[in-house]
């Protein structure tokens, strides 16, 4: 895309749409409402106000890129990756995210709480203020992961790596946890567990 550095969805259903990697291109108002993606690579790119409802993404890589006021909504992410990518003000209504990479991505204060996230590698992601109650976040890597003020309330979150979890700092009640996990966090605790 070095021939333009502003992409729309006109300039996207003219031809933009048809590449398989882009870099450092902003993409403002992009309509990919019930749009198939798959195994499409965006590098740095930035992404203003686009819709993505009701899409199905496989396979497609947003590395290292901005979303500002996107909205998600019933969007399925299928083994996609958003290394090093940072969503601000942006909608993830019932969003199903399934595998993948989004370790290094900033969710800061992000309303996940109707969103089902499945065996995801999340590595030191940032959810500081993530809004998470009664949400699923099952099976996920979220080894170094921020999870100050983050609200957990009523979260499944068995299966997950939940090392990094300050139950001081972190709303948890009636999150929904393994026996392994609870023995993890009773450690973080300077709990002594005994017989």
């Amino acid at each position: 895309m070095a021939a333009r550095s502003i992409v729309t969805t006109r300039d996207w259903d003219a031809g933009a749409g048809k590449l398989t990697r882009h870099e450092g291109t902003e993409f403002s108002g992009l309509d990919l409402c019930e749009t198939d993606l798959t195994g499409i690579e965006f590098d740095g790119c930035t992404f203003r106000d686009a819709r993505f409802n009701c899409s199905q993404q496989t396979d497609v890589a947003y590395l290292n890129c901005t979303f500002v006021n996107c909205n998600f909504f019933d969007a399925t992410f299928t083994n996609c990756k958003t290394v090093g990518s940072h969503f601000e003000r942006c909608s993830f209504d019932i969003t199903t995210v399934e595998g993948g990479d989004w370790s290094f991505t900033s969710l800061i204060r992000a309303d996940l709480s109707s969103a089902t996230l499945t065996g995801v590698r999340m590595r030191e992601t940032d959810l500081t203020g993530a809004k998470c109650r009664n949400g699923t976040l099952r099976d996920l890597d979220l080894s170094g992961a921020t999870l100050t003020a983050a609200d957990l309330t009523g979260c499944d979150l068995r299966g997950s790596d939940i090392s990094t979890l300050n139950p001081t700092e972190t709303s948890v009640r009636d999150a929904v946890i393994t026996i392994e996990q609870a023995v993890t966090i009773a450690m973080s605790l300077g709990l002594q567990i005994r017989d």
